[in-house]
């Protein structure tokens, strides 16, 4: 039933949220506002308890082979299912292969929350207080973070990192010779998905179809449905029609021209700076929105807008006016949402 794979989404999400908070920085000042000291907080792997008890067992924490503060450390202690981002379980997906040549295929990915908690250390409130709006401003309530699924995949995907809270604690008991430490917890989620294996599927890729249609009456089947060969023989016309896949966006960055004025929403006639290098009846670029070009008379040209369910948008003076040719065709990309062009025969 099972088989070997491993994509590394936690190992990976591990280590993206702990390279967030590895350049933090504490800077002491003097009366005159001067910086004299600038510490690079550390930061490792490891349940807050094993730091703490370090402490307590070794007094002198500013001996230089010893563990100073502040420091900070972070732990993934938590996973749980997220039913509010479930997807429909036979729902697969395409990406391609790290050679460019193939295309991989596989279930979509299952939604799991990762509770990571980030541990802050330190024995002046300033040296926390300092740390923690240096966090903060990033969780609005969530940070993007980009993440590299390996394990075949070779696709990056942006995993939201969000703040829960924020938990303050000042562990000062025992006598006066007992040193002051001051915790303040990061409770955050980082909401991922868990890939499961993918497989080959190069050759399945449909990439030109072509339907026939004989009519025919009723009584010119068969039992099981099928055309008579008496039927077939009595028919000459058949109607066929095919289609191809079409690029409905710019990739092979040839510039045709450049539009001679100002393109608003409601233009559907403007000026290029040279008509003839764009043809009638094909479709061009500008911006993010595609065009079809109905005439051209020297240098004006009239189009439908918002072809191929892209939007209106203003185009500027001098915005470039790329075709969409043969050439884009042959690089239209895995996944895109590509037009079709028929024809009947």
């Amino acid at each position: 039933m099972f088989e070997y794979f491993y994509n590394e989404i936690f190992r990976s999400v591990i280590i993206g949220f702990g390279s967030l908070f590895n350049q933090i920085e504490v800077r002491k000042k003097d009366s005159n506002d001067d910086t004299f000291s600038i510490i690079q907080v550390p930061l490792a792997y490891g349940p807050t308890q094993k730091f703490l008890a370090r402490m307590e067992q070794e007094a002198n924490l500013n001996k230089p082979i010893q563990m100073t503060l502040p420091r900070m450390s972070f732990e993934f202690n938590g996973l749980e299912y997220d039913p509010k981002r479930k997807s429909t379980k036979t729902q697969t997906f395409l990406v391609e292969g790290p050679d460019g040549s193939t295309v991989k295929k596989g279930f979509l990915p299952v939604p799991y929350n990762m509770k990571i908690e980030l541990s802050v250390m330190t024995k002046l409130n300033e040296d926390a207080l300092q740390i923690t709006e240096q966090i903060l401003p990033y969780f609005q309530p969530s940070y993007s973070l980009p993440i590299k699924i390996g394990g075949g995949i070779d696709t990056t995907v942006n995993i939201p990192i969000e703040i829960n809270n924020v938990q303050m604690l000042d562990e000062y008991e025992g006598n006066f010779d007992t040193r002051r430490t001051l915790v303040y917890t990061f409770t955050f989620t980082a909401k991922t998905y868990i890939y499961g294996p993918v497989s080959d599927v190069t050759d399945n890729i449909v990439k030109r179809a072509k339907v026939g249609y004989v009519a025919a009456s009723t009584g010119s089947f068969t039992s099981d449905g099928k055309l008579s060969e008496s039927a077939k023989a009595g028919y000459s016309r058949d109607v066929t029609y095919s289609v191809s896949p079409r690029a409905v966006k710019d990739y092979d960055g040839v510039v045709a021209t450049l539009t001679a004025e100002n393109v608003d929403l409601t233009t559907n006639v403007f000026d290029v700076d040279d008509g003839s290098k764009l043809t009638q009846g094909e479709y061009i670029y500008i911006g993010s929105e595609s065009m079809y070009v109905e005439s051209i008379s020297s240098n004006k040209i009239v189009v439908r807008r918002a072809q191929d369910n892209t939007e209106l948008e203003n185009h500027v003076l001098g915005s470039k006016v790329y075709t969409l040719t043969a050439a884009d065709d042959a690089k239209i990309e895995f996944g895109d949402d590509f037009g079709f062009s028929g024809n009947y025969g």
